[in-house]
């Protein structure tokens, strides 16, 4: 948050006066302004609402803040976090692991929950590299064929592509240096093989 303490600064209120204006305490906006905490999805566009700044600019990714007409999140669509990771027993909505943002269309959006996750390993390459970020449509199960993030006994989400059997389910990586993963029905249930979203669009980071 580089430049939420400025725009603060600049309208002359105080962190306990923001932090009322937008729903958290004042230590919170402390932790924003310090760099120690980043702001959940929904608080980084009301932040960006009350300054009438765009989230890159109050993100200071861009130079050139919204006119107070056209606020970047009426006009492009909604902003949803990037996350460094996701694991099991923690609901999408409360971790805290933010690492950047992505905007996505009014359509997209309409369609259903959604949330980003940074790619992490070669396991999916060469469609999915390292550091790439994909936009994730959250639901519990997908057809056989497509990419989702799964979480398997509680360890780190994965990115695979899955292939339904009646015996069970694989996990597919298209790296062919590494072997698919095959879990029976039972597997599913007790380890438990949870879907947690279809990927539905690659943003590459070069």
């Amino acid at each position: 948050m580089f430049r939420l303490r400025t725009l603060r600064k600049e309208r002359k209120i105080s962190m306990r006066e923001l932090g009322s204006i937008i729903g958290v305490h004042e230590s919170t906006i402390s932790l924003y302004e310090t760099g120690k905490r980043q702001p959940d999805y929904d608080t980084l566009n009301r932040l960006a609402d009350y300054f009438q700044v765009s989230v890159d600019y109050l993100l200071g990714r861009s130079d050139v803040p919204y006119p107070p007409e056209m606020p970047a999140s009426s006009e492009k669509g909604p902003w949803i976090p990037v996350l460094g990771h996701v694991q099991a027993g923690l609901p999408i909505e409360a971790i805290e692991d933010i690492i950047d943002y992505e905007q996505i269309s009014t359509d997209m959006a309409a369609t259903g929950d959604h949330f980003a996750l940074q790619v992490r390993g070669d396991s999916m390459e060469p469609r999915f590299a390292d550091g790439d970020v994909v936009i994730v449509r959250k639901q519990e199960d997908v057809e056989s064929g497509q990419v989702a993030v799964v979480i398997v006994n509680g360890d780190e989400a994965t990115l695979k592509k899955i292939k339904k059997t009646p015996e069970g389910v694989m996990l597919l990586p298209s790296n062919p240096a590494y072997e698919p993963l095959f879990y029976s029905n039972e597997d599913i249930l007790k380890k438990p093989v949870r879907i947690l979203g279809k990927v539905v669009e690659l943003r590459a980071k070069f």
